[in-house]
């Protein structure tokens, strides 16, 4: 099948200009004709930029720089990759219309068969792997593609430089134990630590030697007398302890050695000699990556190409992986610095077997030392890994974009320290979880807040775009603005089957592994650029402008990919309109967080209230530090809105009090209760009332819905995007068509649909004003989105307020109802007439059930990477999954639908127009009517208005559907694939042709 025989669109066509397919879902239900084409004329020559919008934006909406386009995990076999071949593959990518590369060495598929890569010729960092990295990097210098490269071998940092013995190396603080009866002694070598060491960790180091009396011991933790506690390290003599107990009660001898993890990057080795993950939490730790990359990997060819097209030196997250506690040489030192106390005394209630504590003192002092403990390593990771590193980057021209999170830090913070935090759709729970790293990136004054997007277990070569956009769609709503897929895979490696190389499958025990290997050996890549220019439109204006939020909730812990959210906001807040982020201490102390006309941060998210909330991490304790309370007093002194959630009248600090703090804290809560801006609440559900009281209300409002939104300003345009967005991934959307309400800079803005799939910009023709408010009409099928710019009037306009045909549309600078009814239709426009229209015919709705069909079955050829192609061409009088044709039961590939349906001789194209129902299609889809191409068509909308296409007579209408690869790997691969059940490609139906009557309004 020729697919260059596909006509490319013909430019901005009716479906665009008019709104079409907002009557049926995913856009605004009518839009304007001031600014419209004629049928067939471009958008620039009709004058589309009169809209309002500023130019720079409509000219980039319309063609996305590639600055702006979504990106790819690109996984590697190490370094055994040919430099052509990496250069094709950025063309690939790039005339995908994607627009950045993350070199990755992943190679899970290849362990899981036992595959042996030379890592001496081909590991990380080699000359073979320099050089796959210096050809991608020339060719995407020619190609305009940002080039995104590893910190080191897969995951987390790591180096072949050192041994885990080495200072630069992850270490852990292991503990051993002895049980000593009162009034017995112990007369015996210092206890072996509980936790064996890494294979590979050969020294360790004593750190410490304590008893301590046993009070109790429960099914989760020893309890132990803190006032019992004795230091016997004084004691040790050539590694053995003699030492007496108190006769009275049981006690405890207990040992931290100190000594390397041992850890090795995912999927290791991919080095010769072997990487050892580095110590996050020391300057030696980073310094050895530094080292690293500036002996073995860079040359003055790479930093030169580096500066040109090197993005982000990036790092996953932070997956430090110890069976005892998390560690590092300098931490008794820094925490006394950090904390203001010494950790000895606590060392029982800080150490971990599989990271689950072992030994407690009281509930709150073991609680408020461990927060202290993780607020330390959170603080030693920013310090001496992220900033290290961040400088590092720069050094190259380059950025550092980083999964922050993984242990108990601040990834709040943090995310706003990076030049771009990461996200991930695998791991994180729910959209709060994206929201409290996008509440660092506001609050830090970035612009992109990445993901690792469209991840699934058991998903590939099974992933389908409906199911990808739909948790795309959602995360957008939440905050992030650039997309990275899971991902696109090099082309081969050593003893892989076909398609080829595909990094994550077959996983370690020979199941479907974690994502797609998106590219050209997919199906659906062939209309790949349908779905790339919608992400970089989207992605473009989610990073314009600044976004603005209603409420921000303030946290005492910043931590991420919990799933632990702000329970109003998401059962009651979100399905009404309310936007809401996040913040923690640090981020009330940056450049942007001042208050003005009672706004937090007015130059930044503009957040109208500030919700102090309980520890939800703690049982929802009251707690906060004397820093930040003495901070959210003098913003409510400034005029910042407060809205205290519990009773913070019996407060207490966070992190284990110091002498006075508790009774500062809890004077520092009264005066901020007191503030005439401070609303006090028991419940969550009150929280609605008191935001009411200060006279604060959303800037999106709707009828409860799954509908959710993200507001940005530009100068005085508001874009807004909206989304019919589920919450958790497990969650079950359905259609939303309802009235939103959207908040506008100015009184006199109007409203423009931008459609991300087209490019098109037109104003909308059916809205409703109220003081700094705008009506409009969203119809949103589930997971699905649609852009609303409120910008500027350019030109004095009627529009209509409410009509009772079916929408209002626009074209040739006339108002026209759109029905798919005969008879009569009242309009009420805005200069307050009320016109009626008469729509005398509609032709009839039609079904379309005979087809022919001929598909492109994509088989294994002669290599791994090599493709057959072969055709099978069918009469389909039903239309049924390939899978109930005989001869197509295993196919995967490209079907093309042909059909041709005759509307008569009264057919006036300026007057009558079609949406074509496709009902269910698997998965992306293509529609030419009469040789020219359909404008990209949502994957997640199958009704697609044909408009002017159609004409008098016989007209031709072409279906082409893509699949994913999976039915044919049940039978090429079915050790690994033949698990999954069939999935059902095809166009299936029931396609109906549903014509409509398009009238004017007024006469001229």
């Amino acid at each position: 099948m020729d697919h260059s025989a596909l006509p490319a669109p013909r430019g901005i066509n009716r479906r665009a200009l008019l709104g079409s397919a907002a009557a049926t879902a995913g856009v605004l239900s009518v839009t304007s004709g001031s600014a419209s084409a004629a049928p067939g004329q471009s958008a620039a020559s009709a004058g589309v930029g009169r809209s309002g919008l500023p130019a720079s934006l409509l000219r980039d909406f319309s063609r996305p720089p590639t600055q702006v386009a979504a990106g790819f995990r690109w996984w590697w076999p190490h370094g055994a990759v040919d430099p052509q071949q990496i250069a094709r593959e950025v063309d690939q990518v790039a005339d995908a219309g994607f627009g950045a590369l993350e070199i990755a060495d992943v190679t899970h598929s290849l362990r899981a068969r036992n595959i042996d890569i030379d890592l001496d010729r081909h590991g990380w960092g080699t000359p073979a792997w320099v050089a796959g990295v210096t050809a991608a990097l020339r060719q995407a210098v020619e190609r305009d593609v940002r080039v995104d490269i590893t910190v080191g071998p897969s995951w987390p940092a790591a180096v072949n430089t050192i041994t885990p013995d080495d200072e630069a190396a992850c270490s852990e603080l292991a503990h051993g134990r002895a049980e000593v009866a009162g009034g017995t002694t112990y007369d015996d070598v210092v206890p072996e630590p509980e936790v064996a060491p890494t294979s590979g960790v050969k020294r360790r180091h004593l750190v410490a030697v304590q008893a301590v009396r046993v009070v109790t011991v429960t099914s989760r933790e020893t309890v132990l007398d803190p006032d019992s506690l004795v230091d016997l390290s004084a004691e040790v003599r050539d590694g053995r302890l003699q030492w007496t107990a108190p006769a009275e009660g049981d006690w405890l001898v207990l040992s931290y050695w100190r000594r390397g993890s041992g850890q090795e990057p995912e999927a290791g080795p991919h080095t010769k000699p072997k990487s050892w993950v580095v110590d996050h939490f020391s300057a030696a730790g980073s310094q050895a990556v530094i080292d690293l990359w500036r002996t073995q990997v860079l040359n003055p060819e790479l930093r030169r190409l580096l500066g040109k097209a090197g993005g982000y030196l990036f790092e996953d997250s932070l997956e430090i992986e110890t069976h005892a506690t998390v560690w590092t040489p300098r931490m008794l030192e820094e925490f006394r610095r950090r904390a203001g106390y010494d950790l000895l005394p606590y060392l029982p209630i800080v150490v971990e077997v599989k990271e689950k504590y072992v030994f407690a003192y009281d509930p709150v002092t073991s609680t408020r030392v461990r927060d202290d403990f993780n607020q330390v390593i959170s603080d030693l990771y920013r310090d001496h890994h992220l900033v290290v590193l961040q400088g590092f980057a720069r050094s190259l021209g380059m950025g550092l974009r980083v999964q922050p999170y993984g242990l108990r830090t601040d990834a709040l913070e943090h995310s706003a320290l990076l030049d771009v935090p990461e996200t991930e759709s695998l791991g994180f729970k729910n959209l709060d979880d994206y929201r409290v790293m996008a509440g660092g990136r506001d609050m830090g004054g970035r612009t992109v807040l990445s993901c690792e997007a469209a991840c699934y277990f058991g998903a590939a070569y099974n992933t389908t775009w409906d199911r990808a956009l739909q948790t795309i769609n959602s995360i957008f709503a939440a905050g992030v603005n650039m997309a990275m897929l899971h991902g696109f895979a090099y082309a081969d490696a050593p003893g892989v089957t076909w398609p080829g190389f595909a990094a994550f499958s077959p996983y370690y025990n020979g199941a479907i592994g974690y994502g797609e290997a998106w590219g050209p050996r997919t199906p659906t890549w062939e209309h790949i650029g349908d779905v790339s220019g919608y992400l970089a439109r989207t992605q473009l204006v989610l990073q314009t402008g600044t976004p603005k939020y209603d409420i921000v909730f303030l946290r005492q812990k910043g931590w991420a990919s919990t799933g632990i959210g702000a329970q109003w906001v998401t059962n009651d807040g979100n399905p009404l309109g309310w936007s809401h982020s996040f913040i923690t201490e640090p981020l009330l102390n940056v450049p942007l967080a001042k208050v003005k006309d009672g706004r937090l941060a007015p130059e930044g998210p503009a957040y109208k209230a500030m919700i102090v909330v309980p520890d939800k991490f703690r049982g929802n304790e009251c707690t906060i530090d004397v820093s930040t309370a003495r901070r959210v007093l003098e913003l409510g002194r400034a005029g910042l809105p407060l809205v205290l959630l519990g009773d913070w009248s019996k407060a207490e600090p966070v992190g284990l009090a110091q002498p006075g703090e508790t009774e500062e804290v809890r004077h520092l809560m009264a005066e901020i209760a007191a503030l005439p801006r401070t609303r006090s609440v028991v419940a969550e559900p009150e929280i609605a009332g008191a935001l009411a009281q200060l006279g604060i209300t959303p800037d999106v409002q709707h009828e409860k819905s799954t509908v959710m939104s993200v507001r940005r300003v530009v100068g005085e345009v508001d874009l807004y995007y909206l989304a019919n967005a589920k919450h958790a991934e497990n969650r079950r959307l359905a259609r939303v068509t309802q009235d939103v309400w959207l908040t506008s800079t100015r009184s006199d803005a109007v409203p423009v649909l931008l459609d991300a799939w087209s490019g098109a910009a037109t104003p909308v023709a059916l809205w409703e004003r109220e003081g700094d408010r705008v009506r409009v009409q969203v119809d949103l099928l589930p997971g699905q989105s649609t852009i609303v710019a409120l910008a500027p009037p350019v030109a004095r306009a009627e529009h209509a307020l409410t009509t009772t045909a079916d929408t209002v549309i626009a074209d040739r600078n006339r108002l026209w109802v759109r029905s798919t009814e005969a008879g009569e239709h009242t309009t009420r426009l805005s200069d307050g007439r009320v016109v009626t229209t008469t729509v005398d015919r509609v032709h009839e709705a039609r079904q379309l059930a005979a087809w022919q069909l001929t598909v492109e079955d994509w088989r294994p050829g002669a290599t791994a990477t090599e493709t057959l192609k072969p055709e099978t061409r069918v009469e389909l009088e039903s239309l049924v999954p390939w899978s109930q044709i005989p001869g197509l039961e295993d196919a995967s590939g490209v079907g093309r639908y042909q059909t041709v349906v005759d509307l008569g001789e009264d057919w006036d194209p300026a007057r009558d127009g079609a949406f074509l129902e496709l009902g269910e299609v698997n998965d992306t889809f293509r529609v030419v009517v009469n040789g020219e191409r359909v404008d990209p068509c949502d994957v997640l909308d199958t009704t697609v208005d044909l408009g002017s296409l159609l004409k008098a007579g016989r007209n031709k209408l072409t279906v082409e559907v893509a699949s994913t690869l999976l039915n044919r790997l049940r039978v090429v691969t079915p050790d690994v694939y033949a698990v999954a059940q069939r999935q059902a490609y095809g166009l299936l139906g029931p396609v109906r042709l549903v014509p409509y009557a398009l009238r004017p309004v007024l006469p001229r």
